[in-house]
């Protein structure tokens, strides 16, 4: 049973909030973001409350004859009904990641098993790709070194729309495949690995960097050959002296690349100041989704069976093909839930 004193709260925030709005009192943009975060927490808190009611109301009617038997009627239905909204609610109260509506910068690099790898680096690219097309987010590649079998030395993308962060974070970590590589003569499946990074996009309010904090050099632009390589020194490679971070920007435009590569620093520099906040918290968060080491084996993409096994959740599906052609949503989902169930048990533990 959630505390009835709590969901009044949250009503009497929503109608303060509402009525300050109405006068135009306050700063309008906080108070709207406000508004729109608490309005869904509001409409569960008052099904669930208009719930109660009915059930409160159909109990008394069992004590009048005339009334008794729809009454019985409706008790089952009503009560059965319960658990439901309060998982629906509870779900709703849950503690917010600031970060899940942000957009997000994705990184791509091989691990283990050479070109192989290099290849299964350029495959994930390409899932991820596809996933994002589905979901009506925009694409947009930041770095792309390539090799010349076709695999992917590094790759960066900024990846825009809304919600991003909250769908793609608990693909950060190892991809293990299994398969035969094109390359292999004998027909032996061999193990390759690549490293996923998804990182919430930072604002401005969130980072400040001190311009004696950086060194920005400006070098000429590598790439696959012929009309593809970049002729002038417009590259931008910027380092983060206190940290030693390096972030690489290689469009047409000198001043463009500056933008983009300053950006990803933010988001790198964001990233590091999120994992140091979440190491100060509860060690039971390590044993949730999500944790955010990313040198933990999260995933195993098996050819042979066309099998991909998410091992934080133990979740197995026979489709690979079309997850590698971006169909996601149900490790996605599953992996949410879990995430959830997990603070669900934390908040009622």
């Amino acid at each position: 049973m959630i505390a009835e004193d709590t969901l009044q709260q949250i009503i009497q925030r929503f109608e303060f909030i509402e009525a300050q709005m109405s006068e135009g009192a306050g700063d309008i943009a906080k108070l709207a973001k406000e508004y729109s975060d608490l309005r869904p927490v509001v409409e569960e808190v008052r099904a669930y409350q208009t719930l109660l009611r009915d059930i409160s109301d159909a109990e008394a009617m069992m004590d009048d004859p005339d009334m008794r038997e729809l009454a019985a009627e409706e008790l089952p239905v009503l009560r059965a009904a319960l658990p439901k909204a309060e998982h629906d609610l509870q779900l709703t109260l849950l503690p917010k990641d600031e970060a899940d509506a942000r957009p997000a910068i994705l990184e791509i690099r091989p691990g283990t098993g050479g070109d192989e790898a290099a290849l299964f680096a350029a495959d994930l690219i390409r899932m991820y790709q596809r996933y994002v097309q589905a979901q009506g987010w925009g694409f947009d590649v930041i770095e792309n070194q390539t090799t010349e079998l076709g695999g992917v030395k590094e790759f960066v993308a900024h990846i825009k729309g809304e919600g991003v962060f909250a769908k793609l974070k608990y693909e950060s970590g190892v991809h293990r495949v299994q398969r035969v590589p094109s390359t292999e003569s004998g027909g032996r499946i061999h193990t390759s690995a690549a490293t996923v990074a998804v990182l919430p996009e930072a604002e401005d309010v969130d980072i400040h960097i001190d311009p004696s904090d950086i060194r920005i050099d400006t070098m000429r632009a590598s790439g696959a050959g012929g009309q593809h390589v970049n002729t002038t020194d417009s590259a931008v490679r910027i380092t983060h002296l206190p940290t030693g971070l390096i972030v690489v920007s290689a469009e047409k435009s000198q001043h463009r690349n500056r933008e983009i590569a300053m950006q990803v620093l933010k988001t790198r520099l964001y990233d590091l100041e999120r994992a140091r906040v979440d190491g100060e918290r509860s060690a039971d968060r390590k044993s949730q989704v999500g944790s955010g080491d990313r040198s933990e084996r999260i995933r195993t993409y098996n050819y042979p069976q066309g099998r991909m096994t998410d091992h934080r959740i133990g979740l197995t599906l026979y489709r690979l093909e079309q997850i590698l052609q971006g169909d996601l949503d149900e490790i996605i989902d599953a992996l949410t839930s879990e995430a959830q169930a997990a603070l669900l048990a934390e908040m009622n533990g």
